[in-house]
Parts: C-alpha cells; sequence; structure tokens
C-alpha cells in the first residue's frame, strides 16, 4: 500500500489506522472483486453489494499493510544500550495474518522472548515486529521464522525465542473442517538452543503470573 504525504494514519496500539488509501489501487482491486462476485451468482447492482467491493479493496489493503512497513526499522527506532542480561517476554501478541493458499484469516497469539546482549528495545515494538510480518500473505511456519530473524539480525541478541498458537479458517470453515484444532510453530536461536533456557520461556508463556 503506498500512501502520499496527504494520507492520514495514525498508529493505535500497535496498528495503523489508514483513513485515506490509493485510489488507483482501491478501483482495480474493486472492479475485480464485482467480477467475482458476479461469477459466484451474486448480483452486485443490489443495496446490500453496492459498496462492497470498494470496502473488501480497502479491507485488503489493511490487512496487507505490513508489505510496507520495515519490521528492522521499526526496532532500530527504539533501542537503547542497558546492560540488562536476562529473558525479555512478550507474550500473548494477537495474530491475526490471511493464509496465503486460500487467502482465508488465521489467528491466535504470539509470544517473543530475546536475551539482550548490550541493547533493549522499547517493548511496543516487539508487537510491532509481529504485526509487520502478519500483516502479509502468510504461512505460519515462515512468519514464526521471519519475526525470530527480525530480532536476531538487528538487535543481535544472546538468544531469541518465538511461539505461535494459531487457528487457521481454512481448516475450520472449509476441508478437514476441524473446529478446536491449533496449530502452534516455534523458532530459537543462541541462549535458547539451550533445553534449561529453552524450558523456562515455555513455562513462563505458559504460566499464569499476572493476577
Amino acid at each position: 500500500m503506498t500512501h502520499s504525504e496527504n494520507d492520514d494514519f495514525f498508529e493505535d496500539s500497535g496498528y495503523i489506522k489508514i483513513d485515506r488509501y490509493n485510489q488507483d489501487r482501491t478501483n482495480k482491486i474493486a472492479s475485480h472483486y464485482k467480477e467475482i462476485l458476479n461469477e459466484i451468482g451474486e448480483d452486485t447492482s443490489r443495496d446490500g453489494l453496492l459498496k462492497t467491493p470498494e470496502r473488501y479493496a480497502k479491507a485488503l489493503q489493511f490487512l496487507t499493510h505490513g508489505y510496507d512497513l520495515d519490521a528492522e526499522e521499526i526496532l532500530r527506532s527504539a533501542m537503547f544500550r542497558e546492560e540488562y542480561s536476562q529473558m525479555v517476554i512478550v507474550k500473548d501478541i494477537e495474530v491475526y495474518s490471511l493464509c496465503e493458499h486460500h487467502i482465508i484469516p488465521f489467528f491466535g497469539k504470539a509470544h517473543v522472548a530475546y536475551i539482550p546482549n548490550g541493547h533493549i528495545v522499547g517493548l511496543s515494538k516487539i508487537p510491532r515486529v509481529v504485526d509487520v510480518f502478519a500483516r502479509r500473505l502468510q504461512v505460519q511456519e515462515r512468519l514464526t521464522n521471519e519475526i525470530r530473524d527480525c530480532i536476531q539480525n538487528t538487535l543481535h541478541p544472546a538468544g531469541v525465542a518465538v511461539v505461535l498458537e494459531c487457528k487457521h479458517m481454512c481448516m475450520s470453515m472449509r476441508g478437514i473442517q476441524k473446529q478446536n484444532s491449533v496449530t502452534t510453530t516455534s523458532a530459537f536461536t543462541g541462549e535458547f538452543a539451550n533445553d534449561k533456557t529453552r524450558s523456562e520461556f515455555l513455562r513462563l508463556i505458559s504460566a499464569d503470573l499476572y493476577k
């Protein structure tokens, strides 16, 4: 999604709310989507669907706006020198993404940890990194690795750990139609290759400490 200098957008809880869109792109997507609705037998001239192609075009641009964001730059914008060297965990980060195989949502939670090696990062930037990669067409396995690699390559910590737990609507709404299945993926670097460190991380993300 390309923003001009006149585009109105603001950050709110790690998200970018887009109030204006690239009009050429919106028109092109809406035109194609109108054809798709007609192909499935809908009447795009009826009241309920008159503006649906445009709404879909704007929604799709929002749901994939991660292509226009630089996750490493987001981290670099809030890096601070600090001698803290214990595990930092941000858990239960909401994840919303689109499966690239069917363009159907998958959603769940991400748990991310790193062990600083001279630098820490503003805590809100970790969920922002998750969003940058989630707001693209994805598979959960690649999403997990991209989050890990971005943090490792930017902060150069002693280790990074990422666990994603997601439900895939392509499994619930179609195909196998299993309603309660959850897919878990993980990726580790550095100190988290150590069984003791990794076990501590897994214990902490499973614990209900906030009471």
